[in-house]
C-alpha cells in the first residue's frame, strides 16, 4: 500500500506543469510514511512542504494542486491537507479488503519479492574462532545474523551465507598444547597447566577422544626443562608460547599440526552440530588455512605491491592505507617474515569479490570497530569498490539468572554454552530474544521472562495469539460450524468494528516492515511489528466473538483471523522461531 501510495502521488507530480518544470528527478523521490495516529489517516507525506519552496508556493497551496491531480484509486477513500502542507491518506475499507484476500491468496510467499539474479550477496557471520563450543554470546551472532539473511531473501536478493573458520596462527598452537597437556595429564603426567591455555572440561573431553598413543611418549621433565616461569610469578605468554615451541620439538612439526587439526575438526564439527540444530546453516564453511596453503594471501599482496600500494620500512612491509581515509598505515609482513592477520582478511575478502560476489555483508563482534575502514580501504587498493563491503558489529550479551550475572571466559572454562542455553529455554525463545534489540545494543538476556508462560513474555504472546487461532478453525466442527473463504470474502464489509479495521490495517504493513527490516539490518523492527500485530489480535479478540451464529460475519471474522495467522507463522519464519498450533 505504501509504495502503491507513492506512486499515486509522483504521477500527480509528473502532471502538474509547475512542478515538471522545475523539479529534477531526484526531487520527484516521494517519502510515503505511516501515519502513527489512524484518526489522522494511515499515510502521510511531507513532499509539498519539500517542492513548495523551488516551485514558488506555499506549501498549502501546493498540497491542494497535488491532491487536485492524483490519479482516481480504489485504494484512497480521502485526503486531507494537515498543518504546514501535509498530505493525508485515509485508506479505503475495499483496499483492506483485498489485502486480506491476497494474504490468503499468496500464503507464505506474501510480502516477499520476486527473486533477483543480482546482486549477489555473501553473508559471513558467527565465525567464531574454534578453540571452544560457542556461547551465549555467539549465538546473538548466529541468530541475527541468520535472520538477516532470511529478510534479505525476502526482498528477492540472493544470499549465500559463509562462515569463516580461524584455524591459522597462534590460537590453533595454544589449543594444540592445551589439548596435549591434558593428555599428558591422564597419562600421568604433571605439567602446570598454563594460564594463557584452554581450561574448560571440554579440552578434556577432546583430549579423551584422540589417539593418545603418538603424543603421551614423554616424560614430564623433558616437556618442564629450561621453560620460563608462567603467571603471576612469570609471563603467561612467554610460557605457553615455550610450551608451543617444546611441544613442536617433541612430538615433531608434523605430528604437533595433526593434533592441533584434530582438535580444530572436533571443536568445528561440534559448533556445527549446534548451529544446525539451533536452526542456521551455511553454504560454505571457509578455512583460513587455505589462504596461506593456496597462496590468496600471495596473491593479494602481490596486487597491492604491483599497483605500488606497500612499501617497506623498519623491516616490515605496510600497506598504504591512508591513502583510501584509513586512520593509519597498516604492517602486512612484520619485521620477522610473517604476515599479519591483516593480510589474511584483505585476501579473504579480495577473493570473496573474485568468487563473484557483489556486496559482503560481514557480521562481527563490537571488538572490531576498526575494521571496515582498513579492510574497505584493501577492496579499493586491489581495484573493488570498498564500498560493496558492509559490517553490522553485535554488541555483547549479559546473561541474567534469577536477577544475577552469569560470567564468561573462553579460555578459563568459565562461559554458559549456546547449547546448555537452548536446552534450558529451547531455540524458539533462543533465537527471538537475540534479536528483540538493535545489534548495537548491549543486551541483557532475562533466563525467568524467556521461560515464563504469560504474556510477559513477548514469544509466548506471539506463539500463543497463532495457537488461539489454530484453536478456533479446530473447534469449528465441534460448534457445527465451517469455515466458506468465499463467503468469508464476499462478506468482509460486515468487519466495520474499531478493532476490526485496525487488525485489518496491522495485517496490511507486513510488507513494508519487511523491506524496512531488510534495508535497516534490523530484525527488530520485525519482532516489534509482529508484538503489535499480536496485541491487535487479543485486543479484537476479546472484544468481540468469533464464531457468531450468522453466517457471514462469521466467516468475515474467520477470514480476518485466517489472514493474521499466515501473518504470524511467516514472521515468525523469518525470525527462526516456530508458530504452534497448540500450546
Amino acid at each position: 500500500m505504501k509504495s502503491a501510495i507513492a506512486n499515486l502521488v509522483e504521477q500527480a507530480l509528473k502532471d502538474l506543469p509547475e512542478i515538471a518544470a522545475a523539479a529534477d528527478e531526484q526531487s520527484l523521490q516521494v517519502t510515503v510514511e505511516r501515519a502513527r495516529d489512524t484518526r489522522y489517516g494511515d499515510f502521510a507525506t511531507n513532499v509539498a512542504m519539500q517542492l513548495a519552496r523551488r516551485v514558488g508556493q506555499k506549501p498549502r497551496d501546493l498540497a491542494q494542486s497535488i491532491v487536485a491531480s492524483l490519479p482516481a484509486s480504489a485504494l484512497i477513500d480521502k485526503t486531507e491537507i494537515a498543518g504546514p502542507g501535509f498530505i493525508n491518506f485515509y485508506v479505503s475499507d475495499k483496499a483492506l479488503h483485498d489485502e486480506l484476500k491476497t494474504v490468503l491468496v499468496q500464503g507464505d510467499e506474501y510480502g516477499r519479492k520476486a527473486p533477483q539474479a543480482s546482486p549477489k550477496i555473501l553473508l559471513e557471520f558467527v565465525s567464531a574462532n574454534p578453540t571452544g563450543p560457542l556461547h551465549v554470546g555467539h549465538g546473538r551472532h548466529a541468530a541475527y545474523g541468520a535472520t538477516i539473511g532470511n529478510l534479505l531473501e525476502s526482498q528477492g536478493l540472493s544470499v549465500e551465507r559463509e562462515y569463516y573458520v580461524n584455524d591459522a596462527g597462534r590460537q590453533m598452537d595454544i589449543l594444540g598444547v592445551s589439548v596435549w597437556l591434558r593428555m599428558l595429564e591422564k597419562a600421568g603426567i604433571k605439567i602446570p597447566f598454563p594460564e594463557a591455555g584452554y581450561r574448560g572440561d571440554y579440552i578434556r573431553d577432546i583430549a579423551a577422544s584422540i589417539d593418545s598413543g603418538n603424543y603421551t611418549a614423554v616424560s614430564g621433565e623433558a616437556v618442564i626443562a629450561g621453560l620460563p616461569e608462567d603467571a603471576p610469578t612469570g609471563d603467561k605468554e612467554d610460557y605457553i608460547g615455550a610450551l608451543i615451541d617444546r611441544a613442536q620439538e617433541l612430538l615433531g612439526a608434523e605430528n604437533f599440526f595433526r593434533l592441533r587439526r584434530a582438535s580444530l575438526e572436533s571443536i568445528r564439527d561440534e559448533i556445527r552440530d549446534d548451529l544446525e540444530e539451533f536452526g542456521v546453516s551455511f553454504d560454505r564453511w571457509f578455512s583460513e588455512q587455505t589462504l596461506h596453503d593456496e597462496g590468496q594471501i600471495d596473491e593479494a599482496l602481490a596486487v597491492l605491491k604491483e599497483r605500488g600500494m606497500l612499501y617497506e620500512q623498519d623491516g616490515a612491509t605496510w600497506f598504504r592505507a591512508t591513502d583510501f581515509g584509513d586512520e593509519k598505515d597498516r604492517v602486512v609482513i612484520r619485521e620477522n617474515g610473517k604476515k599479519t592477520y591483516f593480510a589474511s582478511d584483505i585476501a579473504y575478502h579480495y577473493g570473496k569479490r573474485q568468487r563473484g560476489f557483489d556486496f559482503l555483508l560481514d557480521v562481527l563482534g563490537a571488538d572490531h570497530h576498526g575494521y571496515l575502514a582498513r579492510v574497505r580501504a584493501g577492496l579499493d587498493a586491489m581495484g573493488f569498490s570498498g564500498e560493496s563491503l558492509e559490517v553490522q558489529l553485535v554488541q555483547f550479551v549479559t546473561l541474567f539468572r534469577a536477577g544475577k550475572k552469569q560470567q564468561m571466559g573462553t579460555r578459563s572454562g568459565k562461559f554458559i554454552t549456546l547449547r546448555q542455553l537452548r536446552e534450558e529455554i529451547g531455540n524458539d525463545a533462543a533465537r527471538f530474544f537475540y534479536v528483540m534489540r538493535s545489534n548495537d545494543q548491549h543486551l541483557e538476556f532475562d533466563l525467568e521472562l524467556a521461560k515464563s508462560r504469560s504474556q510477559d513474555n513477548p514469544v509466548y504472546y506471539m506463539q500463543y495469539a497463532h495457537a488461539r487461532i489454530c484453536s478456533v478453525f479446530r473447534k469449528l466442527p465441534e460448534k457445527g460450524y465451517e469455515w466458506d473463504s468465499t463467503a468469508g470474502n464476499d462478506s468482509l464489509s460486515l468487519l466495520s468494528e474499531e478493532n476490526e479495521r485496525n487488525l485489518m490495517s496491522s495485517v496490511s504493513r507486513y510488507p513494508e516492515v519487511l523491506e524496512l527490516a531488510a534495508n535497516n539490518r534490523a530484525p527488530q523492527n520485525l519482532v516489534h511489528y509482529l508484538r503489535d500485530l499480536a496485541n491487535d489480535f487479543h485486543t479484537f479478540y476479546n472484544a468481540h466473538m468469533v464464531t457468531v451464529e450468522e453466517a457471514e460475519l462469521r466467516n468475515a471474522r474467520l477470514t480476518l483471523c485466517a489472514a493474521v495467522r499466515t501473518i504470524i507463522a511467516n514472521g515468525l519464519g523469518i525470525l527462526g522461531v516456530t508458530a504452534p498450533e497448540s500450546m
